[in-house]
């Protein structure tokens, strides 16, 4: 249901304003973090890792991507990703604390996190509170940048770096956000904290970590990333086989 409302939403005018803005910040800072592992977490409907330099991309959802899988639990090694990406992942996830805590886990240490979500304080959370619309993307739960930062430090990845994009009102017509079009050029000098949606870089610190050298012998990503159910079961399931015992 979220992905058919995604692809409705995204196909409009707004969506695509905004699919476009985010498209160019991911490709502007991809291309500069380097490893082996990159992978890409929800919405498909952007290919954050375009301009990705590393030799092994997988893309992970709930509804599509390579691998199936929910954002708070994700069938994959501790410490085996350089990068991951999570475009507007938080908002829409169950539990977005734990969803962060899996991302720290599998990322290597001093592998990146880059994120993207809402910023409500600005025009597009005032929309997204007044109105009584609750479809993709305004049923979401918008997360200030200031609990994200925190979120972050509480699981050691370091903030990097950070911008706001879309300081054109959230409107449904390309006639009027042409006409706001000088918004975006101007927002950032301006109204820097009122971005419509905030880009976040962060690393993985580790203290008192010696760094090994990486195997670099070419093999399949898939194979050797994935856990299997074997491995890994979720702490519900856990609990049920010492009931049923």
């Amino acid at each position: 249901m979220q992905l058919a409302q995604q692809n409705i939403w995204l196909n409009t005018t707004l969506g695509q304003y905004l699919l476009q803005r985010e498209q160019q910040m991911f490709d502007l800072t991809v291309g500069d973090i380097f490893g082996f592992n990159a992978m890409q977490l929800g919405l498909p409907q952007l290919d954050t890792l375009k301009n990705s330099r590393m030799p092994y991309i997988l893309h992970v959802g709930n509804n599509a991507g390579e691998v199936l899988c929910e954002s708070d639990y994700l069938p994959f090694s501790e410490s085996c990703i350089d990068l991951i990406c999570l475009p507007h992942v938080l908002e829409f996830s169950e539990n977005p604390h734990q969803t962060l805590r899996e991302a720290e886990r599998i990322l290597v240490p001093e592998g990146h996190l880059i994120l993207t979500g809402f910023n409500p304080v600005s025009a597009w959370g005032v929309k997204q509170v007044l109105s009584q619309d609750k479809s993709y993307p305004w049923q979401g739960h918008f997360f200030t940048l200031s609990r994200i930062k925190d979120w972050l430090a509480l699981l050691g990845l370091e903030y990097v770096s950070g911008q706001m994009e879309c300081y054109e009102p959230p409107i449904n017509n390309q006639q009027w956000l042409n006409r706001f079009s000088l918004m975006d050029k101007l927002g950032s000098r301006w109204w820097p904290m009122m971005g419509g949606v905030y880009f976040i870089v962060a690393k993985k610190r580790v203290v008192n970590m010696r760094l090994l050298k990486p195997n670099w012998k070419k093999s399949s990503l898939k194979s050797r990333l994935v856990v299997t159910s074997t491995q890994r079961t979720k702490p519900y399931q856990q609990q049920k086989k010492k009931q049923e015992k």
